[in-house]
């Protein structure tokens, strides 16, 4: 009990740090900082440039010939801006506070043939540009094609630049609510030929009165998310995922636990037919309790999956007490860091006293794995993708000084974390609860058909939760990859809790038909059963590439590089998942009959 109380009290410390260190990284976003007078200057900060269609191939606004200031000067950035690849600057626009402004010139720059040749680049593949004002966020297109030139004699597309911007900003009392920006396309110059072009780049200012508040201006950026046609589809994948565990229950129910119900009976009630025959899962007694191969690499798969599972709980209620907001500077990268650094004592702790009960000594070695087994292979593929984004300098490409705070946090307080965690579980350790004792010589396992081995069992043990899911899936997606913003964070973890009771249902349901065959060996089968909707999850983000009008190799890499990475992830929550609902589901049949 008194462990019990200390762990609650450790996970409740761990959840407020990581709000007090999400708004002290988010600070300037509180009410006090926002507040101006007539005339005051309010920065507009430029941000970064991509292709629309390529949401991971973004560039820092300036690598463009654009009008700049005198001295560009960076911003201080917090780890999640950096890791989102923002890179905030100044920029030569003046937006005073509620001064409009009309056709103010911003530079007049002569543009070389390299200069057009670059802008007639981004044209073509729709390029947009990103700036915050007042930490509100917009966009706004460089330039359109035209295919048909309404020219005569003139055959192939025309490339404009847009050379005027228009801001509408909305004010209530002395706070601005809403800002847009629109690339006025009555203003533009023909950049078709590739020769010297003069260009005179101008801009205004509007400003309005509205009745919004200051609380409420975020609602614009998710209000796509909340449209009634939206929402219908959002909890049409809820009432299918119900409707899905609602006939699996059924079916488990009428047939699962009525065959297991009259084994139970059977063989507690005394039968000596059924003593002398003693076929199916009771004749595994001896051997279903038997520690499996390699119980270091299963007890560091049961320490991450535990860390991610709560790193994924603790993301849902930040969420909800609304510390993740949309456009939130980086608050979600930030958040993923620290708390997935301050978890690693509960992954320590886990493998830990799980090995503590299969092995005894050496949980060192448990714990070690568990620290590079998600971590190790993250690294890897971030090492290779950061490669990528260097060769192309794009903003996702992290500098020098972000890699080494990341390295001091694996190093001071990740390691540490999981080494603590790892002495608190085998200080406390306790016995494996195993109903029965284990033969010396294992039982040989028979010849198993078809549709009761490892690979058909993963297909049904993937392929049930997957169709759960997938609905809400596609929109995450188009979340992740793509402009859309997601905010229905109660369909999203209604649809994860589903998500868990199914792989939990469906695992032991397959571990109990594996123990009818006589197949003793289901430790590893449970793991790569419940994780097998994972390979479902990559498989379908393979599909939603090639619908997709995403493009090139760095987007290419990123794409199929970080989903690895977040189905990897999931296949450990799975797993854990699976394997806990198999454990609990042994106990408790071995625990039900009475065996001699």
């Amino acid at each position: 009990m008194v462990r019990e109380v200390r762990f609650v009290r450790m996970r409740s410390s761990i959840f407020f740090l990581v709000v007090f260190v999400i708004l002290v990284e988010n600070g300037e976003s509180s009410l006090d900082n926002h507040v101006y007078g007539f005339g005051d200057h309010v920065p507009l900060f430029a941000n970064k440039i991509g292709p629309l269609n390529n949401p991971s191939e973004t560039y820092q606004f300036f690598d463009l010939p654009f009008c700049s200031p005198d001295t560009i000067i960076p911003q201080k950035e917090s780890l999640g801006e950096v890791l989102n690849g923002d890179r905030l600057t100044n920029s030569p626009y003046e937006l005073r506070f509620r001064e409009n402004k009309d056709m103010v010139t911003l530079c007049k720059k002569r543009l070389t043939r390299y200069d057009v040749s670059q802008f007639r680049d981004v044209i073509k593949n729709e390029f947009y540009f990103q700036m915050y004002y007042d930490d509100l966020p917009l966009w706004a297109f460089i330039g359109k094609v035209e295919e048909q030139s309404w020219i005569s004699n003139v055959t192939g597309p025309r490339y404009y630049l847009f050379k005027h911007v228009d801001f509408d900003v909305l004010y209530n009392e002395n706070q601005v609510i809403e800002v847009r920006a629109f690339s006025n396309p009555n203003y533009v110059v023909d950049i078709t030929g590739n020769v010297e072009t003069e260009v005179q780049f101008t801009y205004s200012v509007l400003w309005n009165a509205t009745s919004k508040q200051f609380r409420n201006r975020m609602d614009k950026y998710s209000r796509s998310s909340l449209l009634p046609e939206h929402l219908q589809v959002h909890w049409f994948s809820v009432i299918n995922s119900v409707a899905i565990v609602a006939l699996l229950t059924g079916f488990l129910l009428t047939l699962f636990l009525r065959t297991l119900k009259n084994d139970i009976m059977r063989y507690s009630g005394g039968d000596e037919e059924a003593d002398m025959e003693e076929v199916g899962w009771k004749h595994l007694h001896g051997d279903v309790f038997r520690y499996p191969p390699r119980a270091s690499l299963l007890c560091a798969i049961l320490g991450s999956g535990t860390q991610l599972l709560t790193l994924v709980f603790f993301i849902f209620i930040l969420a909800f007490v609304g510390v993740l907001y949309p456009f939130a500077h980086g608050a979600l990268f930030s958040s993923l860091v620290v708390i997935y650094a301050l978890t690693a004592v509960v992954a320590g702790h886990t493998a830990a006293s799980f090995h503590s009960q299969l092995a005894g000594a050496e949980w060192t070695r448990s714990v070690l794995l568990t620290g590079i087994l998600f971590l190790g292979p993250v690294l890897v593929i971030f090492s290779i993708l950061n490669t990528v984004a260097i060769s192309y300098r794009a903003t996702s490409a992290l500098p020098f000084g972000t890699m080494v705070v990341i390295f001091l946090i694996w190093a001071l307080i990740t390691i540490p974390l999981l080494i603590l965690g790892g002495i608190i579980g085998y200080t406390f350790r306790s016995e494996f609860q195993a109903p029965c004792a284990t033969k010396r010589v294992p039982s040989e396992i028979p010849q198993l058909v078809w549709y009761r081995r490892a690979p058909a069992q993963m297909f049904l043990g993937g392929l049930l939760p997957f169709s759960a899911i997938f609905i809400e899936l596609h929109y995450i997606f188009t979340s992740l990859w793509g402009h859309k913003i997601y905010t229905i964070h109660s369909t999203l973890f209604i649809t994860f809790i589903i998500l868990i009771i199914l792989t939990g249902i469906l695992t032991a349901g397959l571990t109990y038909f594996q123990l009818s065959a006589e197949d003793h060996t289901w430790w590893w089968r449970s793991v790569f059963c419940g994780g097998s909707a994972s390979i479902f999850m990559y498989c379908y983000s393979i599909y939603f590439y090639n619908q997709s009008s995403m493009s090139g190799f760095l987007q290419f890499s990123f794409f199929f590089g970080y989903n690895a990475c977040i189905s990897y992830a999931f296949f450990l929550i799975l797993g854990t998942v699976g394997f806990r609902a198999s454990l609990l589901f042994v106990r408790h049949i071995y625990h039900a009959v009475k065996l001699e």
